[in-house]
């Protein structure tokens, strides 16, 4: 049985779309100036970037918030 989010903005959206859609509209210089972590700042990937925000929810969090703040302009 499939169960449906209606107040969930991030329901359906994956954290690598989330990710690659944040890197390109601000790039890798602006999305650390904005989610101020390390995996953006220093030989930034996409691939790195996911494996530490899979593991840091806080990171993760922050990322989410930035997501939809973003898609919201």
């Amino acid at each position: 049985m499939s169960e449906t989010q209606p107040n969930n903005p991030l329901h359906g959206v994956k954290l690598a779309d989330m990710l690659n859609y944040l890197q390109d509209y601000y790039g890798w210089d602006g999305l650390a100036e904005r989610v101020n972590i390390n995996c953006f700042k220093s030989n930034p990937t996409i691939k790195s970037s996911l494996k530490f925000l899979r593991k840091t929810d806080w990171a993760r969090t922050k990322v989410e918030i930035l997501y939809l703040k973003t898609i919201k302009r």
